[in-house]
């Protein structure tokens, strides 16, 4: 008896807050089911970035630092989730990736801004990153894998350290190893979308794929693993295809902005080598 009166009780708190739940997920009003707060997914973000930042050399350049979060800010402005702090930070390493986890906590490596060729391809990658914190992809894989007594002991700090170190796995592994079919696709959409609607030539997002190719096409065995599913995974043609697809239904003014390619090859002279 006792133990069914718990059930109850734990149902009783938790029903209602999953039809109280249910969050804006994109640009077109869609729905998902979310089991935890907007403050919740805060701190667990911010669980993710102090283990990222432990184990990561940060870039320290005050002229890239505030050219990111330029970018990132303006296209944050125009998307459909403005209840996170968002943060950009760009990280020391040759791996070519770029990942963003719960709370609006984006990362590009150095390694990528170096295969990136104008600040329209550097709005496409950020804004496709801020697209997955926008549609809580991460936070939806959490709430597959671990399920959602764990993840609510989690975000209320009641989990242990092992538990915790298995989120950020889980987290992590999903953002720098790519989501699924679905997730992908809606992130590219809705990527394209909030480009264009900063104000940025939204055919940088075609370039990006193709400047990804082209640096799989010369890449070691010791490249990491996103370059090589990005660039040859049989669905990238489909997703190629499917953004093509919505860049003609923009104007030819839109398709003609400036890429700034002049800005950011200045930009990009003061990378590491």
């Amino acid at each position: 008896m006792k133990i069914k009166a718990r059930l109850s009780i734990i149902f009783g708190i938790l029903l209602p807050a999953l039809f109280l739940s249910c969050a804006t997920t994109g640009p077109g009003g869609e729905k998902d089911l979310i089991l935890i707060s907007t403050e919740q997914e805060k701190q667990l973000g911010r669980e993710f970035d102090q283990q990222i930042r432990a184990e990561s050399e940060i870039y320290q350049n005050e002229e890239w630092n505030n050219y990111f979060n330029q970018i990132g800010q303006s296209i944050v402005a125009v998307s459909d989730r403005k209840d996170l702090d968002y943060t950009f930070t760009i990280i020391k390493s040759k791996d070519v990736n770029a990942f963003a986890v719960p709370g609006g906590y984006v990362y590009i490596y150095t390694g990528l801004l170096d295969v990136i060729e104008n600040e329209a391809q550097l709005a496409a990658v950020t804004s496709h990153e801020i697209s997955h914190v926008v549609a809580r992809h991460s936070v939806k894989r959490l709430q597959q894998v671990l399920g959602i007594s764990l993840l609510y002991q989690i975000v209320m700090g009641e989990a242990s350290s092992q538990a915790l170190e298995t989120a950020i796995a889980v987290g992590l592994s999903a953002a720098l190893s790519g989501y699924s079919r679905e997730y992908e696709r809606e992130a590219d959409e809705y990527g394209v979308f909030y480009v264009e609607k900063a104000g940025y030539n939204p055919e940088g997002a075609i370039g990006l794929f193709n400047e990804m190719q082209e640096a799989h096409s010369g890449a070691s065995d010791d490249r990491n693993f996103f370059e090589n599913i990005f660039a040859s995974h049989p669905e990238t043609q489909e997703r190629i295809n499917n953004v093509k697809e919505q860049l003609s239904q923009y104007s030819q003014e839109v398709r003609n902005r400036d890429k700034n390619r002049d800005r950011y090859q200045q930009m990009k002279a003061l990378l590491p080598q």
